[in-house]
């Protein structure tokens, strides 16, 4: 009888309560927390998070999870709020070859501020920027998850430095091959400086035709209808979609690209002729037609109200370099040579672009948090902005959950890449952070960050406040440097 039992024990096991099977082994286990699942707004409390590597591997109550599972390293959340890592889907580098080191300074201050993945709209040191995007990934360079443009499409002899130069459909064929060939960027940016029209809607068409994802800057001399219907994934800048609600916007579109008004006039008559109506069927259009909205609001309030605001106090200044700071001042003289009236007009400008925020996610248009943040945008802090810009969509009449899905989802959702980032589920990617406060009743909870999760790799808050520590350093050498006679 003792060999029969014998010969039967593996199979008696095989059948054993799953209460007696051993516990599977994770990295970390993150304890005690409420889960925000921000696509259906709501929270899930007593909740438990394993991580193997750089992904989540289970979800669930709390004691079913210590139950079923052991790590290496346990995170007590003791009821605090985890949601996916933030995006800031609008960021730049540049100033020059000599501001590197200061940029790249920059990359631990999105880190220290909850934000895992960044989309770089291009600037002037792009190979630069595709060689730390590789870095990153390599784990041989501390930073976000980095996802770039390389170099901007722009016309011939353009304003803005780092750019691909075309004047011909062949020019913008050869750009578009290299971008995506040679440099595989993640997207295509597109600016408007010197760009004729016809070649800015031939780019956005024939990079669709490609499957790259394109944003831009949409000249004055075309219809916002028109970048939508060549193909636009994602508009930079509110006052592009504001001026989709100008009812007599192909006539102003006309009017300038004949060269009978300037800028200026332009868009004097497109705040004229603003329509809640005709603003409403257009942004059903970019909601139809799968385009996204990139606000950079907070930025472009801090250009508006420079007259006004003093920031020579600001905390952000101390991570920010001096060459890097230096680049301010672009903005900031062109801002003082303003008169009274111009002063007046901005300032009504933004405030009356802003008004268009809950209308466009009335149309079910996605609207993505995005900071413009970097040289030459005036006291628009890197990493700290994204707070600043999210608390101004609330402000703006965005709701908490949906100020939180713009960072959150719908970076994600832009990139098609919902099915690992997003979310708090298995199967996701390990980018988490861990707040003090419920970001569903006010968006400034962002900012009391306890812990970010990095790629699976848990950052205490000792450890966040070492790399600001460390960023202020190095700025307070280099200031110290710059100083010297």
């Amino acid at each position: 009888m003792k060999y029969l039992l014998a010969a039967l024990a593996p199979a008696l096991l095989a059948f054993a309560s799953p209460a007696l099977a051993a516990p599977k082994q994770g990295d970390v286990v993150i304890r005690h927390v409420t889960i925000v699942d921000v696509e259906a707004a709501k929270t899930v409390a007593g909740q438990a998070v394993v991580l193997k590597g750089g992904d989540i591997v289970a979800v669930g109550a709390d004691a079913v999870i210590a139950k079923d599972w052991h790590a290496a390293r346990t995170v007590e959340g003791k009821g605090r709020y985890l949601i996916p890592g933030l995006w800031d889907m609008h960021v730049h580098f540049g100033g020059g070859p000599e501001l590197i080191e200061e940029n790249k300074a920059l990359l631990p201050l999105y880190v220290a501020n909850g934000i895992t993945t960044i989309r770089d709209c291009s600037g002037d040191l792009p190979e630069q920027v595709l060689a730390w995007r590789g870095e990153i990934a390599a784990g041989s360079l501390f930073g976000p998850r980095l996802l770039t443009s390389g170099a901007k499409i722009e016309g011939i002899a353009p304003v803005w430095k780092g750019t691909i130069e075309v004047g011909s459909e062949a020019d913008v064929d050869a750009a578009l091959d290299r971008l995506k060939t040679r440099d595989k960027v993640d997207f295509v940016k597109i600016t408007d400086s010197t760009l004729k029209p016809e070649l800015f809607l031939y780019a956005l068409t024939k990079a669709k035709a490609l499957g790259l994802r394109t944003s831009g800057h949409i000249p004055m001399a075309l219809t916002v209808d028109q970048a939508v219907d060549a193909g636009i994934s994602s508009i930079e800048h509110l006052d592009y979609a504001y001026n989709a609600g100008a009812k007599d916007e192909a006539a102003i579109a006309a009017d300038f690209a004949a060269k009978r008004i300037d800028r200026a006039e332009a868009n004097r008559r497109l705040d004229a002729g603003f329509d809640r109506d005709t603003a409403m069927a257009a942004y059903r259009r970019f909601a139809a037609k799968g385009v996204f909205v990139t606000p950079t609001l907070n930025g472009s309030r801090i250009i508006a109200y420079l007259d006004r605001d003093d920031h020579s106090k600001d905390a952000g200044l101390a991570y920010i370099g001096p060459k890097l700071r230096k680049t301010y001042d672009w903005r900031i003289e062109r801002a003082a040579k303003a008169d009274a009236a111009a002063i007046a007009t901005r300032h009504k400008r933004i405030e009356d672009v802003a008004t268009i925020l809950p209308m466009l996610a009335e149309a079910g248009v996605p609207i993505i948090a995005g900071t413009d943040a970097g040289f030459l945008n005036s006291y628009n802090y890197p990493g700290f902005g994204l707070h600043d810009e999210v608390e101004l969509f609330q402000q703006k009449g965005l709701t908490p959950a949906q100020a939180l899905a713009s960072a959150t989802r719908a970076g994600p959702a832009w990139f098609g890449q919902l099915d690992r980032y997003g979310a708090v589920k298995p199967g996701m990617a390990a980018d988490l952070v861990l707040l003090d406060k419920n970001p569903l009743e006010d968006i400034a909870a962002t900012r009391a960050i306890d812990t970010v999760v990095l790629r699976g790799t848990v950052q205490d808050r000792a450890a966040l406040d070492k790399m600001l520590a460390e960023t202020k350093a190095k700025v307070t050498a280099w200031n110290a440097e710059a100083a010297k006679p």
